[in-house]
């Protein structure tokens, strides 16, 4: 009897710890419930108490805090901290860089509806309406995609010229330097409008108003440097390309090998302070057409020849170089998985630069990330989203019509419950993608540089194609792996790769 009230009462307390588990109890709640339950018990069997005394402990230990915080979580805390690798430099200004909008309150489980309601819908002035009724469409009528992706490997030089004329390359230079200064819907709906004609376009259109000295250099760069490259990337004149990642750094910029240490040179025929540079960059868009250079690499002065004899390590640091200085080399071009936009490699060995090609001076040294987190950042909530959802709403609205025509056991596939399934699928993700255009875009209108947003813009507006041309596929079948010039959905297809790799992978 006395052994059949004890294996009654272990077995109570181990469904009792077995139920708080699995209904996920608080600590609070579960501690005392799993306490009663071993008082209780122990009238059952008083023998119980060799399993009820331990737990009764356990739970003491969970419900005293300063008792669990010395027993239980500073010894974790230590192990596991000891188990990652220290922050760096660059990794911290990375998490403090940027500002955050109205999805912080999201974030924070209290978001304020009544604040949402009151944001602007975005919409277009009358300059950006008129630019992409006008000026866009006669760019997307010059585009054949199929020649530029099989046969000339490029846009046209008439393309390339008419971009350069109507101020593609800068939508997002202030007008007192000869850009248009679009809002961030306009040059959302831009790139969407170009992109859904030819992805090459965008593209080449996108990186210049996205990850280019441009925007680095309207909020860090000096007055000289302002006049000196914007009226030129507003009007074409300039090329830009920015070199960041390399063979050895891709997500992890503050791998970069490049280096910049601080020494005398000669520039223009003078002994000048500066920069000599070594730097290996790979799949930089725009490089191999590019007339200016942005460059990210590690700055040093071991002989503390900017003052301080103590800091010899500045960390990151930007710096814009003509591509025509002597000792960079812009080239060859790179095949990115068969899109034809221009991208390529720079590459320089003991180039020498002076110092105010900094962007923004001295006073910005080691600031690169920072620079890049914020600034660029603004960009890739607006480009690659664009692009997605160009692409997203071009293949529900073809196979859709595709679906509608096409015909097998004499019905149309349209209604076939696998094939529904699909386009079901499609037309909410991409009604879902343009709901996302108008909030990034309204939060961007704000004002600030909201890093989070756009970084989980970028992965959820390419993940989202990938799934939505994917479905296009499965429903074209044959008709979809044929290429030729009247296959709708192969490029956009074949762009899935590079755009959830660029800006940051999504992986």
């Amino acid at each position: 009897m006395a052994i059949g009230l004890f294996v009654l009462a272990i077995l109570i307390q181990l469904a009792v710890i077995l139920a708080i588990f699995l209904m996920s109890l608080s600590r609070v709640t579960g501690s005392i419930i799993a306490i009663v339950t071993v008082v209780v018990t122990a009238f059952i069997s008083p023998w119980s108490l060799i399993l009820g005394v331990p737990i009764a402990l356990l739970c003491l230990v969970l419900l005293i805090t300063p008792i669990r915080q010395a027993l239980i979580t500073k010894p974790v805390y230590k192990t596991l901290g000891g188990a990652m690798p220290s922050m760096s430099d660059t990794e911290r200004e990375a998490l403090d860089a940027g500002t955050s909008w109205w999805e912080k309150e999201l974030f924070m489980g209290a978001p304020d509806w009544n604040t949402f309601a009151e944001y602007p819908y975005p919409k277009l002035s009358a300059e950006e309406q008129s630019f992409i009724d006008n000026e866009v469409e006669q760019l997307c009528a010059m585009i054949d995609e199929w020649q530029i992706q099989h046969e000339d490997k490029d846009l046209s030089p008439e393309t390339w010229q008419f971009i350069k004329d109507n101020g593609f390359l800068g939508l997002i230079i202030p007008k007192e330097f000869g850009g248009l200064e679009f809002s961030s819907y306009a040059q959302s709906l831009v790139m969407s409008k170009i992109a859904s004609r030819s992805p090459t376009a965008a593209v080449s259109c996108m990186v210049p108003n996205s990850l280019g000295p441009g925007e680095l250099l309207m909020h860090y760069g000096t007055d000289e440097q302002k006049q000196r490259w914007l009226p030129g990337l507003a009007s074409g004149e300039e090329i830009p390309c920015f070199g960041l990642t390399g063979p050895e750094a891709g997500s992890d910029a503050g791998a970069i090998p490049d280096t910049g240490v601080v020494c005398y040179g000669n520039h223009e025929g003078e002994q000048v302070l500066g920069l000599r540079m070594n730097f290996s960059k790979r799949w930089i868009t725009l490089a191999p057409i590019a007339t200016v250079v942005g460059l990210a690499f590690k700055m040093y002065d071991p002989e503390g020849l900017l003052g301080d004899a103590d800091k010899t390590d500045y960390g990151i640091t930007c710096a814009l170089v003509p591509a025509s200085h002597e000792g960079v080399i812009t080239g060859p071009r790179h095949n990115p998985g068969g899109s034809p936009f221009m991208n390529g490699t720079v590459d320089g060995t003991d180039v020498f630069i002076p110092l105010d090609y900094i962007i923004g001076g001295v006073e910005n040294a080691g600031r690169g990330w920072r620079m890049l987190m914020e600034c660029l950042g603004v960009g890739r909530g607006i480009s690659l989203p664009a692009l997605s959802t160009s692409a997203s709403e071009m293949t529900y609205l073809s196979v859709g019509a595709f679906a509608k025509v096409r015909e097998q056991f004499k019905i149309s596939v349209g209604k076939f419950e696998g094939v529904q399934d699909a386009t079901s699928r499609m037309a909410s993700q991409t009604y879902m993608l343009e709901a996302f255009r108008h909030l990034v875009t309204c939060g961007l209108n704000q004002g600030g540089t909201p890093s989070v947003m756009t970084a989980m813009a970028k992965y959820y507006a390419t993940e989202t194609m990938r799934e939505v041309v994917n479905d296009g596929m499965d429903v074209l079948g044959g008709r979809g792996i044929q290429m030729g010039p009247r296959n709708f959905l192969s490029t956009p297809y074949q762009a899935i790769p590079v755009s959830v790799t660029v800006e940051g992978a999504n992986i």
